[in-house]
């Protein structure tokens, strides 16, 4: 790792409770903008890497789809990162109607989808249903980019209504957005910025048009990186960390090599998209770990010292025990 990547990684440790701590999940999902929940226990994993404390984590955070895909969020939150993509419906009349008799079933205490395909049977075609209500989203994912719907914890597949529609603009909370992002997953680029937030085709334009005076910066690789210089003292990259799944250090970025080795990258992110949980060793990927059947288990890539693989281990089991009462 050369000295401008080794800042970068230790910069990015830091802003990313990697190298500290964060006791309150909460603020931890505030700070990091969600936290990735494909799997809900990914959420945990993170959580508890990052110190933060679990009791009624399943109802601390609001499950729901934000930039581009499903995580955990800090309920103040919602409004202003659903701005991000706000506007009016976009899927045609059709679906506009379903959507808003999942509304009125919701309202009288239908919440789960098994439920309402049984009550449209009667009234769509199969494909129809099956689009409408898809277990990837369907009208539930539209309406929640709406603020209208998400779902009734961190652990379930039923939905709750709620009340968090955007109250301003992309160009509103942009700005601020965009600071919180560097803050925490800085030093990144234009780039990096729009990925993580679900910018369309125009975030260049979005972003260009950003105040970018009061940001450090400087360039590698051709690219222009950004971060808030404070003046904190940040620790050293810790010599061994484990990573969730769909961890934050591995997933918000375009250029994943600071983190990962192209020769590694199929043994961590699955063809469907799934990222693996991870071990890093001096901020590198180096092997897996997971909770299989309740029992940790954690493998490198190449041969590591015992006392690596020792505390890789107890790593994973106290994650394995401390999950217990909550997965």
């Amino acid at each position: 790792m050369d000295k401008i990547t080794e800042l970068i990684q230790r910069r990015r440790m830091h802003g990313l409770y990697l190298s500290r701590r964060c006791e309150d999940i909460t603020e931890l999902s505030h700070e990091l903008l969600g936290l990735h929940c494909w799997f809900h226990r990914n959420v945990v994993f993170s959580a508890l890497i990052r110190g933060a404390e679990l009791a009624g984590w399943d109802n601390a955070l609001t499950k729901t789809w934000i930039h581009h895909a499903l995580h955990g969020v800090a309920p103040d939150d919602l409004p202003t990162l659903l701005a991000i993509h706000a506007g009016g419906w976009r899927w045609g009349e059709q679906y506009k109607e379903i959507a808003d008799k999942v509304i009125s079933l919701m309202e009288d205490g239908v919440y789960s989808r098994a439920e309402m395909r049984l009550i449209f049977a009667d009234e769509y075609d199969r494909q129809t249903i099956d689009r409408a209500l898809s277990p990837w989203g369907g009208v539930f994912c539209e309406l929640a980019r709406l603020g209208k719907v998400a779902f009734r914890d961190m652990t379930s597949r039923d939905f709750a209504l709620i009340d968090a529609e955007p109250t301003q603009t992309r160009g509103e909370v942009l700005p601020d957005l965009f600071r919180r992002f560097l803050t925490a997953y800085g030093p990144a680029t234009f780039a990096d910025a729009a990925w993580f937030l679900g910018l369309g085709k125009e975030w260049k334009k979005d972003l260009s048009a950003l105040d970018t005076e009061e940001y450090s910066r400087f360039e590698y690789n051709k690219k222009v990186y950004y971060y808030i210089d404070d003046s904190t003292n940040m620790d050293e990259i810790p010599e061994l960390t484990l990573l969730s799944g769909f961890d934050p250090l591995i997933v918000s970025y375009t250029d994943r090599s600071a983190v990962i080795s192209p020769e590694y990258k199929n043994a961590v992110i699955m063809k469907s998209g799934i990222c693996l949980p991870t071990v890093a060793v001096n901020g590198q990927v180096a092997g897996l770990w997971n909770i299989k059947k309740g029992e940790p288990t954690a493998e490198f890539f190449t041969a590591q010292p015992k006392r690596i693989k020792d505390a890789a281990f107890d790593l994973v089991y106290g994650i394995c025990r401390q999950t217990r009462e909550y997965l």
